[in-house]
Parts: C-alpha cells; sequence; structure tokens
C-alpha cells in the first residue's frame, strides 16, 4: 500500500513538471510588482509544486484587451494655473466616426461613446484628422499666419477690416483672391466634414437619428446660396491676446463666453484656448493639440435641441498663454457649424426618444433664437457687475444673427 502512494505520488510530479511545451513570453511577467501574484486562481490541489516556483512553468493569464486603445489617446493636460485641474481629453479619430452607409461597427460605436463621455466630463473633445486632411490643416494655419503678418505693420494686426480676423464662407463670391488666405475653401469642406461627423454622432449617442439634418444646409449647396456656417481664421499677436480673442476676436467677459451655433471645431498652432468643465474650474484644452488635431466644443443651439441634454461649453482665452510659434502670436483656425436661419428648434425627436424635456424648451426659429441670444448678450454686457475687455470695436467679431443673415460677411 506504502508503494502504491509512492508511484502515484512520483506519477503527479512527472505531470507537474511537463505542463508548459510552449515556451513562456517574459515581458507578461517582468514588469509584475513581487506583491502581485502572476495568477488569480488557485493552485490545484493535484499539483504539489509550490505558488512560486509554479509561474516559472505555467504561461501566465495575460491581460483583457483595452478595446478603446486605437479609439482613445489621452492629453494630459498640465496645471496651467493652482486652479486648473490636470485632466484626460478623449482624442477620437475622424475615419472612426465619419458617416457611411451599413450597420455600425465596433470602432464606430466605441469612438461614439469616448466622443460623449468626453463632453459630459470636460465639455470638450478632439477629433484627431490623419493623412490628407492633417495636412491641409497645417498648411491652412501656416497660410493664416503669412497672411495676416504680411497685413502687419509696426506690431498691430491688420486683416480683414483692420482686425487679425478673416471670415469665409461657402457660396459668397470672392472679388480678390489677393485679400484673403489661400485653402480657405478646402479647409471649409474638410472641417464641415468632421463637424456633421462629430453631430451624427452626438445624435447616435442620445439614441436620435437624423434629427439635425434638417436644420443644416444641403451639401453640396444649391446654386447661389451661402452657407450658414463659418470658417472664421484669426491671428493673435502676443501684444494683443492677453486673454482678448480666443476664437473670433470678439469681446470676451471675465466668465467667459459661450459658444451660439450648433458645434465649433478649433485647430491652432499654439495653445491658448481655456474651457470650462461641468464642475466650474477651466481648464486648457488645446495644450497638448497638433495642427491636425480639432477641438470640439458645443453651442447654444445644440442645447436647446437637445432639451439641454448636451450643454453649451463656455470657453476663454488663456491670458498668459500668449506664446505662439517662436513667440509670434497664434493662429487659429475656428469652423462654427450654424443651422440654416429659416429652421425651427424643435425638441419633439429628444421626447420620441425617451427623454425628458422641461418646460421651457419650446420650439422657436433659428432667426428669433438668435435674436434672443444676442439680446441676452447685450444685456450681459451692459450689467455694471460684469468686466468686459476694452477691445474699442477694433476685434469686435460681427454677431452670429448677422452671419447668418448678411450674405456680404
Amino acid at each position: 500500500m506504502v508503494l502504491m502512494m509512492i508511484q502515484h505520488h512520483h506519477q503527479h510530479q512527472q505531470t507537474s513538471t511537463t505542463l508548459a511545451p510552449h515556451p513562456i513570453p517574459l515581458s507578461a511577467s517582468s514588469h509584475r510588482s513581487p506583491a502581485t501574484p502572476s495568477h488569480t486562481q488557485s493552485p490545484s490541489p493535484l499539483s504539489l509544486v509550490p505558488l512560486t516556483s509554479s509561474s516559472h512553468r505555467l504561461p501566465p493569464t495575460p491581460p483583457p484587451p483595452l478595446l478603446l486603445d486605437h479609439v482613445i489617446s489621452p492629453i494630459a493636460s498640465a496645471a496651467h494655473h493652482s486652479a486648473e485641474p490636470a485632466l484626460m481629453l478623449a482624442r477620437v479619430s475622424f475615419s472612426d466616426i465619419a458617416t457611411y452607409d451599413g450597420a455600425p461597427c465596433g470602432p464606430y460605436l466605441r469612438a461614439v461613446e469616448a466622443l460623449a463621455g468626453s463632453l459630459m466630463r470636460h465639455n470638450a473633445a478632439v477629433i484627431e484628422l490623419g493623412g490628407a486632411e492633417a495636412s491641409l490643416m497645417r498648411c491652412g494655419l501656416e497660410a493664416a499666419r503669412l497672411y495676416f503678418r504680411s497685413r502687419s505693420q509696426n506690431g498691430v494686426v491688420k486683416g480683414c477690416s483692420n482686425r487679425g480676423i478673416y471670415m469665409y464662407r461657402a457660396g459668397r463670391p470672392v472679388e480678390d483672391w489677393d485679400s484673403s488666405p489661400p485653402c480657405m475653401a478646402e479647409i471649409f469642406r474638410c472641417m464641415g466634414k468632421a463637424a456633421r461627423s462629430a453631430l451624427c454622432a452626438i445624435a447616435r449617442h442620445l439614441r436620435l437619428s437624423s434629427v439635425f439634418s434638417q436644420l443644416l444646409d444641403d451639401t453640396p449647396l444649391p446654386a447661389g446660396e451661402v452657407s450658414s456656417s463659418v470658417l472664421v481664421a484669426t491671428y493673435s499677436h502676443t501684444s494683443l491676446q492677453n486673454g482678448k480673442g480666443a476664437i473670433g476676436g470678439g469681446k470676451l467677459a471675465v466668465s467667459g463666453e459661450v459658444e451660439k451655433g450648433l458645434l465649433t471645431l478649433i485647430s491652432s498652432d499654439s495653445p491658448g484656448l481655456q474651457v470650462c468643465d461641468p464642475n466650474g474650474h477651466w481648464f486648457l484644452a488645446d495644450c497638448s493639440s497638433a495642427p491636425g488635431d480639432l477641438l470640439l466644443i458645443t453651442g447654444k443651439t445644440l442645447s436647446h435641441t437637445t432639451a439641454g441634454l448636451r450643454p453649451a461649453a463656455f470657453y476663454r482665452a488663456a491670458s498668459d498663454h500668449s506664446s505662439g510659434a517662436n513667440s509670434g502670436g497664434r493662429t487659429s483656425l475656428a469652423f462654427r457649424l450654424m443651422p440654416q436661419g429659416n429652421a425651427i428648434l424643435d425638441c419633439s425627436p429628444i421626447a420620441a426618444a425617451g427623454h425628458v424635456i422641461p418646460p421651457s424648451y419650446v420650439p422657436i426659429s433659428v432667426s428669433q433664437f438668435m435674436d434672443d441670444l444676442s439680446a441676452e448678450e447685450d444685456v450681459n454686457c451692459n450689467r455694471p457687475d460684469n468686466t468686459y475687455v476694452a477691445q474699442n470695436d477694433v476685434n469686435k467679431e460681427p454677431s452670429l444673427r448677422s452671419v447668418l443673415s448678411d450674405p456680404h460677411i
């Protein structure tokens, strides 16, 4: 009987020494902490080899795959000042959210969740262009910089109408091509596609279908019509920035400015834009963005159309981030996706999708909505307790209401 137990014990030792016929990868366990076990399961009761020695024979259990690695890469935002928290904005590839025919695939669904999550946590996200689109954005920023610098005199930017701003709208005839930066038409189309794709992704996350399509211009535009959306090229010299001209050179309150359209995409050659998150903390949103990256913020029109489910973002220029390339200023390209002036903002599709609509969100025309926003802005501007940066109307931006109605802007 004793002999049979010894033979049985010897057979188990032979079995435990032949369980690893394949070579063991070293990278999976070489960086583990000594206090972290290499297996989550307890050793088999048939094995007489200690747990510490079995880790050299059995291949370690591989970690679960990270499904969002190809969708999100973090942007580590260094603290701009003591009140600015570090954050992680989602970087979503444009190729993953680009609209297409057919059923949604895994990368698209993961990109939609990543985009919506970043907007929910930070009121901002980053769309990463690739290939030809990224090269086009770099060329557009350099062309805009050269355009404004060629019109500068004695350190004062003299762009369109003595401002460091140029506005391009598709469909508006350009009489003198020498008076505008090159590549604006190509930049407008590229950023317009990215903006519409981002809007579709937001709608998908809210369980909506094509609720926003009726608000937008036809693509391509009908003959003789001018786009409601606008591309704004700005150049802020170091002596002019100091908290002014975050996107369009308009007047900014200390508490920041809110975007009025559906959404805005911004590309810049140096950091300088702060965004306020839902907790009221300001952070430098474009501190790690490259010229091929588009910073996404949402506006008042989208907030009303979604019954407040997607709030508008507040933004402002970073007063102490005025250093551009070689301290020569900051150039940015901002695409504002705007609705048609005769469209109606109606929240009924939100209710049909199962969301609760507060009574204040009633149907309203886009033109009336913009008028109300302009009136509200004027009231806030004239309040004695609200301090605006004085600019003597040099960098004052035309209101978005005038952008919608005046084809000559």
